[in-house]
């Protein structure tokens, strides 16, 4: 399986880098991933419904360029489909039976997903009502997507 994270945004923070490289590495037994950084657009601070959608169709022409005509997509989204860990396993298992072999999860910037990313992507998955920084989300999905290979293994993980 391949597995491509589109992200906007450059990622600053160490303690975030060297989680997310801990994560890479354990999925490398397991899968191909891949973070593509896409260039977050600047939002001043009180910005407009207009200057919002510019900034996020920009964003989100970025996205769409590093998406593959056979790749089965997932848009983070809060209004999404919430999963457990365990059914996070079991779509990831059901995407390999069925052929998908080349996923790509979507994390927008700090203004959310272009209409047009939200359009192709093939599911919607929510984390939670909450929201939280699009960097720390990238650690926290590859977090998920581990556990999930470790449960569709059979192999122990923290409950």
């Amino acid at each position: 399986m391949n597995i491509d994270l589109i992200c906007v945004g450059k990622l600053k923070e160490k303690y975030l880098k060297d989680g997310i490289d801990e994560y890479k590495k354990r999925l490398s037994r397991y899968c191909n991933i891949n973070v593509i950084e896409v260039p977050d657009e600047k939002a001043p601070e009180n910005i407009s419904e207009k200057e919002e959608e510019i900034i996020k169709q920009k964003e989100g022409q970025g996205i769409l360029k590093n998406i593959k005509d056979n790749t089965f997509v997932i848009a983070l989204d809060i209004k999404g489909k919430m999963l457990s860990s365990e059914e996070l396993a079991a779509f990831l298992n059901e995407r390999a039976v069925m052929g998908n072999s080349n996923l790509a999860f979507v994390i927008g910037g700090s203004l959310g997903l272009y209409k047009e990313v939200l359009d192709r992507a093939n599911f919607k998955l929510s984390f939670s009502k909450m929201t939280f920084p699009h960097q720390l989300m990238r650690l926290i999905l590859l977090e998920q997507i581990y556990r999930g290979y470790r449960i569709i293994n059979g192999e122990p993980y923290h409950k």
